[in-house]
């Protein structure tokens, strides 16, 4: 599994999009902060990239960085992190220094720290939060499976991370981390 997770970072840092599973669906990843390999996700999905996307982190020090934590309650981010790991996502308002690529024209920033083993393994070989969005077209069913994958999307992925996905049935619930508002269920 090492080569494969070394495989997966040399794409991610080659500005390649990789897909990977996570606690219900496999998942489109890239760097955060590769603004093409970003564009490329968008394009590969045929969604609008105003809509934004989360970051999935191995662990809270991955994703602080993406919060304006000057702006989060102490009880709002104990609420969030007590959930964490787990398939829990929260919009935090987001920091100065995260690019507006990432959260399209939201004014929050999706995270969400992951329990799913090979998804953290990702995070943490990579050394970062990576992007995690559903690998799926706009409009179509997620994938569950590699093949499902590489159904979808043949050779335009530069890599896909074959694993099982969690036992969720359902991408996870988004929920608002200062309001505890339920975004999607």
């Amino acid at each position: 599994m090492e080569a494969a997770l070394q495989s997966a970072v040399a794409a991610l840092r080659a500005g390649g999009v990789v897909a990977y599973p996570t606690e219900a669906v496999y998942g489109l990843g890239c760097d955060p902060h590769d603004h093409a390999a970003f564009e490329r996700v968008f394009a590969l999905k045929q969604r609008p990239a105003t809509q934004g996307v989360l970051l999935i982190a191995a662990d809270f020090a991955q994703a602080e960085k993406y919060i304006d934590l000057a702006r989060v309650p102490a009880d709002a981010l104990a609420r969030a992190r007590a959930t964490w790991p787990g398939p829990h996502t929260w919009i935090f308002p987001r920091a100065a220094s995260v690019p507006d690529w990432i959260a399209g024209s939201h004014t929050g920033i999706a995270l969400r720290v992951t329990a799913h083993p090979l998804a953290a393994a990702l995070c943490n070989a990579f050394g970062g939060a990576i992007v995690s969005t559903s690998a799926n077209r706009h409009g179509e069913a997620p994938a569950r499976t590699a093949a499902q994958v590489r159904s979808a999307f043949g050779d335009q992925l530069v890599y896909i991370l074959d694993g099982a996905v969690g036992g969720q049935e359902r991408p996870t619930p988004i929920r608002d981390a200062i309001s505890g508002e339920l975004i999607r269920t």
